[in-house]
């Protein structure tokens, strides 16, 4: 089925967001992991799992809509050197995603292209439950403490 132009190159963008993001959230995953913070380590990892299957789904749609989906192409990777930049690094990110995907359901809908409005409906209530991690991860570094926060993320 062809896709309308427009969509495309917005899954497209949101493809190469999801690239991003997976790259992004495995780095810090195994930084977490090189310094024996192993519930981050999974966490991030998680994350990093959650992108890969948005980008699948993305894939495929693209794929559907006989376009070509476009893997190669990367933004900027923003890689937190302590544990709260990687959180507030990753939640720009997250952020930044709601809106895209916020602003690429209006176009599908505006397009007639429901199907792919769902698939970003979708898509975009996780990256909401992403974000929301963040916060309450930003949240527990502020009331405990970093160094009382930190050791909460060890498994002993």
């Amino acid at each position: 089925m062809k896709g309308n132009d427009k969509v495309l190159e917005v899954l497209n963008q949101l493809l190469s967001d999801e690239m991003t993001a997976i790259n992004q959230y495995m780095i810090h995953s195994e930084m977490c992991d090189n310094w024996g913070y192993e519930k981050l380590h999974k966490a991030f990892e998680k994350n990093a799992v959650d992108e890969m299957h948005h980008a699948e789904w993305l894939i495929k749609r693209i794929l559907f809509l006989e376009g070509t989906p476009m893997v190669s192409k990367l933004g900027t990777i923003r890689v937190g050197k302590t544990v709260p930049e990687m959180a507030a690094n990753d939640y720009q990110g997250e952020l930044a995603a709601v809106r895209a995907y916020n602003l690429g359901i209006d176009l599908a809908r505006e397009m007639d292209d429901e199907g792919t409005a769902n698939l970003m409906t979708e898509i975009l209530k996780m990256e909401e439950g992403h974000a929301d991690w963040e916060e309450i991860q930003q949240s527990q570094i502020e009331q405990m403490g970093l160094e009382n926060y930190l050791a909460t993320q060890s498994e002993a």
